[in-house]
This record gives structure tokens, sequence and C-alpha cells, in this order.
């Protein structure tokens, strides 16, 4: 969990509301929480506390420091997990589409941590509290594919920086709407909440941060085309959102998909296959794959036999 955060008032969060520019710098932190600290006396602006309808100004220092976390029962559960590597120090999970990864208000069991628990005991790093033991990063509930785990923390800091610095490889297989007029193709677009809807993710040169996803194409099916997605940033829905940004939305999805959209995927066609990182002991790099599951599969022999 992020014990405090520091950082100077600088080009798009000048003029900006504390509340809202701490909600976009302290990831993980909904704007509500963020509110509630700042409530608290816990986010100083130039060494003294302010309120959540403070704007920042250039140069402003601004430190947030987070309360504690409240110990929660979560509770370990039996659930079978695929795992397709395991060490001392972290653990590879093929996750099925349909699991949410960590727990959250309304759902807290049948999570993907609750399996973790039952799996690997207090062996789970701490960094990111009691709600998401050992959770270095994320996949949506309606994807699947290969999510890395991190059973102590000097494990998860030397992935978390992988991550940050790029260097971590995520490559995704989706089913796309329409036919594609490249083979291949870079989408550099920001990505931030949308100013509509809080839930939403779009592409937007306000509040955003930088996004980089490159794709290519693997089979075509006339109305539909299967691309290769390879995540040079890891923005919240990075994936939907670039692709219906480009109007090629990932097939099934509910959200950023057309509203005519193919409702028998229930979710996106949207797996993550491949994952490659340098181990955190030794620095030797590993790459694994995740074969498409059988949903994924099923739709493209319909496609294949519509064609």
């Amino acid at each position: 969990m992020l014990d405090e955060l520091i950082f100077t008032a600088e080009d798009e969060f000048i003029g900006m509301r504390i509340d809202k520019a701490l909600s976009l710098a302290a990831e993980g932190f909904t704007r509500s929480h963020i509110q509630s600290v700042i409530e608290d006396k816990a986010v100083l602006v130039n060494g003294k506390p302010v309120g959540k309808s403070y704007k920042l100004c250039s140069g402003d220092v601004v430190v947030f420091t987070p309360p504690e976390l409240k110990e929660l029962n979560i509770e370990a559960q039996n659930i079978p997990i695929d795992i397709v590597y395991e060490d001392d120090d972290l653990l590879v999970v093929n996750k099925p589409r349909g699991m949410v990864v960590h727990p959250a208000p309304g759902n807290y069991d049948s999570t993907l941590v609750n399996a973790l628990l039952y799996h690997c005991g207090n062996r789970l790093s701490g960094i990111n509290g009691v709600i998401r033991p050992g959770i270095v990063h994320r996949i949506d509930k309606d994807t699947s594919g290969l999510l890395i785990v991190a059973k102590n923390d000097f494990a998860h800091e030397k992935l978390a920086a992988q991550i940050k610095e790029h260097s971590f490889t995520r490559r995704y297989m989706a089913v796309v709407h329409g036919n594609l007029k490249n083979d291949e193709g870079i989408i550099d677009a920001p990505i931030g909440r949308s100013p509509k809807d809080r839930k939403k993710m779009c592409v937007t040169d306000k509040n955003s941060r930088n996004a980089l996803s490159k794709y290519e194409v693997v089979e075509r099916f006339g109305k539909f085309t299967m691309v290769r997605v390879t995540l040079e940033t890891g923005r919240t829905h990075q994936i939907r959102v670039h692709m219906a940004h480009i109007g090629h939305p990932v097939a099934g999805d509910p959200v950023y998909g057309p509203k005519n959209g193919v409702t028998k995927l229930n979710g996106q066609c949207l797996h993550a296959g491949m994952i490659g990182f340098d181990h955190p002991r030794d620095g030797k790099y590993i790459e694994l794959e995740a074969d498409l599951p059988d949903y994924f599969t099923a739709f493209l022999k319909t496609l294949k036999q519509t064609n």
C-alpha cells in the first residue's frame, strides 16, 4: 500500500482541484476516499492542510498520507486456480473470465484473492494491503488470461518497477469489430476518466495519462478481425478504450462496444495470452503463455463457419 505520495504541481495539474488531482496521481484510491483523507487533514500543500476544493498552483508541493488500512476478514476459499508458474517469490495465474481479481464493496468472496489466500496462506506481499495481497497488476473481470502475483514485498517492488519502466511485456489476443485497414499499427492516445461517466475511461487530453498500444492482425473474418495487442503502458481498460477509439471495439464489450454487439459472448473477447518479465530474484527473463480459452475458440469457430 502507498505510504506517502509527494509531488509538485505542474502541467495538467495546475488549476485542478486537489481531490481530483490526487485521484489521478494516487492510483488505487477513489476520489471519495481521497476527500475523506483531506477532511482528516492528511493532505498538505506547501506544508499546510487544505480543503478538497483547493485548486493547485504551479510549484505547489503536495504531500498525501493515506490512513492505515483497517484489518478486514477476507476469507480464504478453496477455489481452483490455474497456476502456470510458481516459485518462492511469485506465481503466475491463468485467470478465467468472470472472476474478479480482488474483493471490493459488495463483493468480498469468490475472487482471485480469496483463492490465493487459500493456496498461499500468508505467503503474499503486503504492499497493496489486506484487500489486494500479492496483486501487482490487474485484468478486468471478463478478461481472461495471465496475471502475476508477488509472494513477498521484495518481489512486488521489483515487478512493479518493471511495469512502471515499461519493461514488463503483456500481449493480448482479441477479436474486434470490423475489418482493420492496416495489418499493424500503433495507437498513441492518452486515457483518462470519462467526464460523462466516472465508471468509464476515454481518450482525452484532459486529466489523462499517456497510453500506447501496438496491434497486429492475426486473421480476418470480414465483419470481425482477430488481433494481437501489445501493451506499452497499462492504463485501465486500455485495449478496450483504444480499439473503440479507432472504430474497432472489442467484440462483446458491453461498455465500449456497439449497442447491438455480440451479447452471446457475455463480455469482451479479450485474453491476456502472454506475459514476460525479469525474475525479481536473479534477473532471468521469463516468458509465459496461456492458450486461448474455450469461449474464445468457440467464437472463432463460429466466425470461420459464417465467413
